[in-house]
């Protein structure tokens, strides 16, 4: 009728006619909230309700929802941290543990370190700073410094780290020239050799490892070991200076 369909349903909130092509019992969502209620059992996902049930701490009775969890606890003692007991992590109870400390070498001095498993796994085991010092010295020497480009006589070779701690606990941590110590220096002084390792490695009847005698070795900062390596501290006066006998080596010049 004028271009309008006519009504086919009426609505059984407010009985209002209206049309709809399929079956439908409320002429709009306002009607429909308004018939339909969602409380109590007329709730599609009503399971019962609240039931009733005895807190465990404290006693007093409280009402939960079964869906939600099993009712232990009232509102009041779940806010209330003090009767909680904290977890115990502590050593075997952590969550973490891999049996703790295990006993380890050190690879400078041979002295047994306790450490997790989690500090040697990998990694070379030191003891002290000292240790840690003395294995960067040697492992950042010759080959293992990210500069090398070849050298000419390599690594030191066994001996030099113990040689060396045993130079600078003879000179005092200090330069034997200067005696700019270590903790100006904000490290341990060089260890210099009077007679190079170089001339012992070319010498007949010697290697590199002769030139690691404690009558060989000196204690110098760096500007000081600068200088001896060009000559401009004389040998003589090294040796004087820590004082120790001229080494047994190759025939070098000694100015």
């Amino acid at each position: 009728m004028h271009d309008e369909r006519l009504p086919n349903r009426e609505c059984a909130e407010c009985g209002t006619d209206f049309y709809c092509e399929y079956e439908r019992k409320y002429c709009s969502e306002e009607c429909h909230d308004t018939a339909v209620s969602y409380g109590g059992e007329a709730n599609p996902n009503y399971r019962g309700g609240k039931e009733p049930t005895t807190c465990e701490i404290c006693g007093d009775s409280f009402e939960y929802y079964p869906s939600e969890k099993e009712g232990l606890y009232c509102a009041e003692c779940v806010e209330n941290e003090e009767w909680r007991e904290p977890p115990v992590s502590d050593g075997t109870d952590h969550p973490q543990w891999c049996g703790g400390k295990v006993s380890a070498e050190c690879a400078v001095c041979g002295d047994r370190v306790e450490r997790y498993p989690s500090q040697i796994s990998g990694k070379e085991t030191l003891c002290s700073n000292e240790c840690r010092y003395d294995w960067l010295s040697e492992e950042f020497t010759g080959e293992g410094h990210p500069n090398w480009e070849g050298g000419d006589i390599g690594n030191y070779g066994p001996g030099w780290n113990r040689v060396r701690r045993e130079a600078l606990e003879r000179d005092g941590y200090e330069c034997v020239v200067c005696r700019t110590g270590r903790e100006e220096l904000g490290r341990n002084p060089d260890v210099h050799h009077i007679v190079p390792v170089r001339l012992f490695e070319h010498a007949e009847g010697h290697d590199r490892t002769d030139a690691h005698r404690l009558s060989n070795v000196v204690s110098l900062c760096v500007d000081c070991h600068r200088k001896a390596d060009f000559g401009a501290i004389p040998k003589a006066r090294l040796r004087e200076e820590c004082g120790v006998e001229v080494p047994d080596g190759p025939p070098v010049d000694a100015p």
